[in-house]
């Protein structure tokens, strides 16, 4: 975004000017030999086939900055798994697939369930504590960028701002988070717009002095899946299985480090990929859920810092939320005027109408289970309670490799036989 001001406590590093692509490339690649990157690419197979993701691959082929890719596949066959394996390989990077859903994996998982250290439930959580848990292990990397793919807009560009921030030797941060703008012919983003941003606002006139929600409210676009950090991070902060994975992050990282080592970088002009569906009437899915979740993730972690919640407080904060929503619509609105955008006044009223009784359902479940569902332990006490777990992860992850290798060589006929 063309401007900048700086708000809050986090670093905010702006785009300005005309992107200077090949200087920041050419410094990554020397940055990276004393600091090596592992790129994690949490997918479905569902989004690995798509065009998305076949511009994002080759994309990389030029990323000389990147030591290593490690593609975490969510539930899939065997089949699939292959096939995931074989549509990257023409990656120049060395590449590791972990296949969440494998035998050897469930195994591990279930090991782990045993210890008293469950890794969760299926989720981008659990894909990318996996991920993290492979690149402690191998010890190639020093620096992880994790992003989605899903991506239509991809760039090296993308990639080279996201972990810039981290790589370099001249600054000093932990953790970085991007951000960007989200349109087409309408703007985007409706769950941090309409649901977020007006409930962070609403609980800092409601509980005042709490540094987490002045924290928070300090990212430009804090459901951002796009992030860069040390291995340190990866190695200390717990992880939310659930939709609560983006503030659940935030909360770890707010709670282990001082926010001068916290940066947000604008990594795009503008940022497509696949929407959710609002499910207005179903809360265990869609934007619906998502928004649950963040909501409970939030109140959770404002109640471990010593906010007493109550009905009083609760019902007060829907009355408090929905305000600011609604002058928000108002803002949104101008702000699609002046810029040529179809905005949708009643549809984003009605979003927010739904959005209010998110926030109901988290604090029905925050009353009913205050500590809720634990969040993923950090890889130091998994290490503690399961010693060698490490070196045992990290050979299933590469033993399941090399079956995948094996059999993607062998020719169609042997490979049929083999199923």
């Amino acid at each position: 975004m063309a401007d900048f001001y700086h708000a809050g406590t986090i670093t905010t590093l702006h785009r300005l000017g005309k992107p200077k692509t090949e200087r920041l490339l050419a410094e990554l690649e020397l940055y990276s030999l004393v600091r090596p990157i592992a790129l994690v690419l949490p997918a479905l197979y569902s989004d690995v086939i798509s065009e998305a993701m076949k511009g994002i691959r080759e994309e990389l082929k030029g990323a000389r900055f990147i030591r290593e890719v490690v593609l975490v596949l969510g539930p899939a066959t065997d089949d699939e798994y292959r096939n995931v394996k074989e549509f990257m390989s023409v990656l120049p990077h060395e590449v590791t697939i972990i296949h969440t859903s494998g035998k050897r994996m469930r195994e591990l998982y279930s090991t782990l369930e045993q210890k008293g250290v469950s890794p969760g439930k299926d989720g981008k959580g659990r894909s990318a504590w996996t991920a993290y848990g492979y690149v402690i292990a191998s010890g190639k990397s020093s620096i992880i960028a994790l992003h989605d793919c899903d991506i239509q807009n991809y760039s090296l560009d993308l990639l080279g701002r996201l972990c810039y921030p981290v790589v370099s030797p001249t600054l000093d941060f932990a953790f970085c988070k991007g951000y960007y703008a989200r349109i087409t012919d309408r703007m985007h983003g409706r769950v941090t717009r309409l649901f977020l941003t007006p409930l962070v606002r609403a609980l800092q006139k409601m509980v005042v002095n709490q540094p987490f929600i002045d924290f928070l409210d300090g990212f430009r676009y804090p459901l951002a899946g796009e992030f860069s950090m040390t291995v340190d991070v990866a190695r200390i902060n717990r992880i939310p299985w659930d939709w609560g994975l983006e503030v659940g992050m935030l909360a770890e990282v707010y709670r282990n480090y001082t926010t001068k080592r916290v940066c947000q970088v604008d990594i795009a002009e503008n940022y497509e990929h696949k929407h959710q569906i609002l499910s207005a009437e179903d809360p265990s899915t869609g934007l619906m859920k998502m928004s649950i979740d963040i909501a409970k993730s939030i109140f959770r972690t404002v109640a471990s810092e010593g906010v007493v919640f109550s009905d009083g407080f609760f019902k007060s904060l829907m009355a408090a939320y929905l305000r600011m929503a609604e002058d928000s619509i108002v803002k949104y609105e101008s702000d699609a005027a002046i810029n040529g955008l179809f905005y949708d006044r009643h549809e984003e009223a009605a979003m927010v109408d739904a959005f209010t009784r998110s926030i109901m359902e988290a604090a029905k479940t925050i009353g009913e289970s205050p500590l809720g569902a634990p969040m993923i332990p950090n890889w130091n006490r998994v290490i503690s309670a399961t010693p060698g777990i490490l070196e045992r992860l990290k050979a299933v992850i590469e033993e399941d490799n090399k079956l995948a290798f094996s059999a993607a060589s062998r020719p169609p006929q042997e490979n049929s036989q083999a199923q």
